[in-house]
């Protein structure tokens, strides 16, 4: 299964019409690159709020409310470009309202016979805390994806070891990570976060990034890190784990993944954390005692 992992320049479109023709341009090259499921960032959908005025875009509560004007719309591009391109697409988020006021950071999926579905942001960062609207997920999910069984765990989720690994215990053989940070730091726990469920889950994992500044945007404002997709570093993959990372302006990180190999190489593993998970939960180790 051939993947791709966007590093996404935050724009500042106009209107729907020119975001939409962005998407298009950088699918169709993923589409060119033979991929068949491309992922998008966190949060990218917030770009649209630049084409409201400027009262609007720079105030979170009142660019969430006007977005909802467009999610009929941003949910038409997705599905139809899926169809169009042949290619699964996880759109990255979008804030959706689900009571009056209150949104959830939502992780749309599309496929290309029509299929859609998505998963909830669980955990909340500060931020998000902090500005009174967003409310975490109540469901964990797993989904077939161009025959693939995924979970999806949107940014800080990707820092929680649990429900991946209940993703993982449903059959789930590829993470797919949205992700939106602003700092150097943060994009590397967010690295760090998908190395270890990697590891530990005997997994892919694929991270998009966005990146660049959208001083017009209380959300978008600073972006960094680098889109990559991630492998258990173990015979058969490579010793750092990476099999593909974007570098300076590329786009697109593109690999292949071997979900046969995940299973083929766990007889010879160097190391079996998948396996020997239920080693950690033995009753003399959930309490430490101080000697």
């Amino acid at each position: 299964m051939k993947i791709a992992v966007a590093k996404y320049a935050v724009g500042n479109p106009a209107d729907f019409e020119a975001f939409a023709a962005r998407q298009r341009q950088i699918l169709r090259e993923a589409c060119g690159a033979g991929v068949e499921l491309a992922v998008l960032p966190e949060y990218l959908s917030l770009e649209l709020a630049s084409t409201f005025a400027p009262e609007i875009s720079r105030d979170l509560n009142a660019s969430l409310a006007a977005l909802q004007t467009l999610q009929s719309e941003w949910l038409a591009l997705y599905a139809d470009l899926s169809r169009e391109l042949r290619l699964v697409i996880q759109a990255g988020t979008f804030l959706t309202e689900v009571a009056p006021g209150r949104y959830r950071n939502r992780a749309w999926w599309f496929a290309p016979d029509g299929k859609r579905g998505y998963q909830d942001k669980l955990q909340l960062t500060g931020f998000e805390r902090d500005a009174g609207l967003i409310e975490g997920g109540d469901e964990l999910k797993v989904f077939d994806l161009a025959g693939v069984r995924a979970g999806i765990a949107v940014c800080y989720d990707s820092e929680f070891p649990l429900p991946v690994r209940a993703q993982r215990e449903a059959g789930a053989r590829l993470l797919l990570v949205p992700s939106c940070t602003d700092a150097q730091a943060g994009a590397t726990r967010v690295r760090v976060g998908c190395m270890a469920r990697a590891l530990e889950n005997r997994m892919f994992v694929a991270q998009a990034v966005t990146t660049g500044t959208a001083d017009w945007s209380p959300a978008l404002d600073t972006n960094t890190g680098e889109a990559t997709i991630y492998a258990p570093m173990d015979h058969g993959f490579p010793d750092d784990g990476i099999l593909a990372t974007t570098r300076g302006g590329q786009t697109w990180a593109i690999a292949d993944l071997d979900i046969d190999a995940l299973e083929r190489h766990r007889a010879q593993a160097q190391v079996a954390v998948d396996l020997d998970w239920d080693g950690q939960k033995a009753p003399a180790f959930r309490q430490a005692r101080h000697s």
